[in-house]
């Protein structure tokens, strides 16, 4: 899993994509450079920056209980919960099975921008308070804008366009209805496309009508929405046509291995150069003993390459990429989700026999599409 681990809420492990790096300083740039200083004008730089840091934690805290909201209710459920991974734009609850009814659905997606309604009265009545008290607009500057935050968060989460929270309660009505989770999910995820397409449209104008800065985070917006509204779909395909499937039926038998003793130069201009993968099994008299990416290379000096081995650099096995010919590919999934590798290697009695990759999942489901077996 991409990111890094920042710790654990109420028994949820919270985890925060690099993405969130850039949107952090991103906010923080906006509010210190242009909506504060538009706003409330008058006051230094150093001013404007201490509102803008008060401001962008704040946001992020009200974007971590709007995910943790989820993940509440989800457990309620008894729909087992891993932690949350902060991203981007927003965030995701890493669950290990999806809401199995329609009414489950509704109740998971809907509650987290009531959260954000939540907030924003409550940030509106601090700044309702301060302004009657007197309160120098440099406190109540910020309250006001995470309470016109809050509120848009609110209701631009309950647009109904898939995965936003609107268009998961919008799925949850088709589903109802319809009784059909996957044609349920091909609406929702078109309603979220042609709401991205809106935004970025938007986001066009407003920078040929100069508004740079408010364009460009449309634009961004409807990328994003754009390419989570698509891959969702296509998960959803992927499990949906993996039920029941297991492990021995997708894998690749006689996958290529490599010695832990030969250098990293060689695997590098012999292999990596010369094949689509991006890492490798590595085993010793048959046995596996571990995996090396090309990721784990790129970390190492060049001038290295000569003299550190595979053994040196390799990652050892654990159960999170391994997986047994007749295991499940459910589980096969989510273990290639959580450990980042895009690769399973399966083992009988100790020894490697196959293999599992992204591109194999990748043709099945393109054959089981041209067979019409999945839409």
């Amino acid at each position: 899993m991409q990111g890094f681990r920042l710790g654990s809420i109420f028994g949820f492990e919270i985890r925060v994509d690099l993405s969130r790096f850039l949107i952090f300083f991103l906010v923080l740039w906006t509010l210190s450079v242009g909506i504060f200083p538009t706003n409330y004008p008058g006051f230094d730089r150093g001013t404007y920056f201490g509102m803008g840091i008060v401001a962008t934690l704040l946001f992020f805290a009200s974007l971590l209980a709007h995910e943790l909201s989820h993940t509440f209710v989800a457990r309620a459920k008894g729909i087992p919960v891993e932690g949350i991974t902060l991203f981007i734009f927003g965030g995701v609850s890493r669950t290990r099975m999806d809401a199995e009814t329609p009414g489950d659905e509704f109740q998971i997606a809907g509650v987290g921008p009531l959260v954000n309604l939540l907030l924003a009265g409550l940030f509106g009545l601090i700044w309702s308070v301060g302004v009657n008290a007197g309160w120098s607009v440099v406190f109540t500057g910020v309250f006001a804008y995470l309470a016109a935050i809050n509120l848009a968060l609110a209701i631009f989460n309950m647009l109904p366009g898939f995965p936003l929270d609107g268009g998961r309660v919008f799925r949850s009505i088709i589903w109802k209805y319809t009784r059909h989770l996957n044609k349920a999910t091909k609406i929702a995820s078109n309603g979220g496309k042609w709401l991205a397409y809106l935004l970025i449209s938007f986001g066009a104008l407003e920078m040929f009508g100069r508004a740079i800065l408010g364009g460009l985070w449309l634009i961004l917006i409807g990328w994003f929405l754009y390419n989570a509204a698509e891959s969702s779909y296509e998960e959803l395909l992927l499990r949906t046509s993996l039920e029941g499937v297991q492990a021995r039926e997708i894998m690749t038998p006689h996958p290529e291995t490599f010695s832990p003793d030969m250098n990293l130069q060689e695997l590098v201009d012999r292999y990596f150069l010369n094949r689509r993968y991006h890492s490798f099994p590595v085993t010793q008299d048959s046995h596996l003993v571990g995996i090396i990416t090309l990721n784990q290379i790129k970390d190492i000096p060049r001038e290295e390459w000569k003299y550190r081995t595979i053994k040196d650099t390799m990652s050892p096995i654990e159960n999170r990429v391994i997986a047994r010919s007749e295991e499940k590919m459910s589980q096969v999934l989510q273990k290639m989700q959580d450990s980042g590798v895009r690769r399973i290697l399966v083992i009988q009695h100790d020894l490697l026999k196959s293999i599992i990759t992204a591109h194999d999942l990748a043709n099945r489901l393109q054959r089981q599409r041209e067979f019409g077996q999945v839409t």
